[in-house]
């Protein structure tokens, strides 16, 4: 297979068919992919997936990932030398690090530990910080009944408990920077700064999360990450 053989490439044409190919919008999910491609070194090109136009839900988008949700790669380069598509930002993390051998523990127990933290991430993170940040900054908040809102706040504290816990004495969620915190950093960042919930959920009490949050967003990969694909 090759990346001629992807739909999507006919409505975003590759301007550098021998690199990866990125189908993202800079969102907390979005992010993952960029930080992990600029993190490791892999030559990649950004199409720009524009929300307001609902792309991610277009025919073309679909074609690679059926959920119509962003991100999503395609590798001219894939195992056994064929082109291959990833869809789900974890799942393009993990075929990230297994194919550069970056941000993933190697040894057996800490690479476990890394896995569950990207899965804790995504079926906990990710979906109740959203769910928060509908419900305090977006059309939930004109919802007259909070108690919506107030059990995303008590979920998000809960979590943020735990990655307190976890990150008590420690830089980084397992040894090393891994694609645990590349997962998380995105959405930690959201809940603070985008969706204005700090004070909502306390966050100036959990300092470990805190630190860690600082000290990821201090790395220049991360930075720029942050910002791709540009919306120029």
């Amino acid at each position: 297979m090759t990346l001629a053989d992807f739909p999507i490439t006919r409505r975003w044409p590759a301007q550098h068919p021998d690199r990866i190919q990125l189908y993202s919008l800079n969102t907390p999910n979005g992010v993952k992919a960029s930080i992990m491609l600029e993190e490791t070194g892999l030559p990649y090109e950004a199409h720009l997936i524009d929300f307001a136009a609902n792309e991610q839900k277009s025919d073309a988008f679909v074609s690679l990932n059926p959920n119509g949700k962003i991100p999503a790669i395609i590798d001219p380069a894939g195992p056994g030398g064929e082109a291959i598509g990833v869809f789900e930002s974890g799942a393009i993390l993990l075929y990230l690090a297994e194919k550069t051998g970056q941000f993933l523990p190697q040894q057996s127990t800490a690479r476990w530990q890394a896995i569950s933290w990207v899965m804790f991430q995504m079926g906990g993170v990710g979906p109740m910080f959203g769910q928060l940040g509908f419900f305090h900054k977006f059309a939930g908040k004109e919802w007259e009944d909070k108690r919506p809102r107030d059990r995303y706040i008590d979920e998000s504290k809960r979590l943020l408990g735990v990655m307190d816990r976890a990150l008590a004495g420690k830089e980084w969620f397992v040894g090393d920077y891994s694609i645990a915190d590349i997962s998380m950093l995105g959405w930690v960042r959201a809940l603070r700064d985008f969706y204005k919930a700090g004070d909502l959920v306390g966050f100036a009490e959990f300092r470990n999360v805190a630190g860690w949050l600082e000290r990821g967003l201090a790395r220049p990969a991360v930075q720029r990450g942050l910002e791709i694909p540009s919306k120029d």
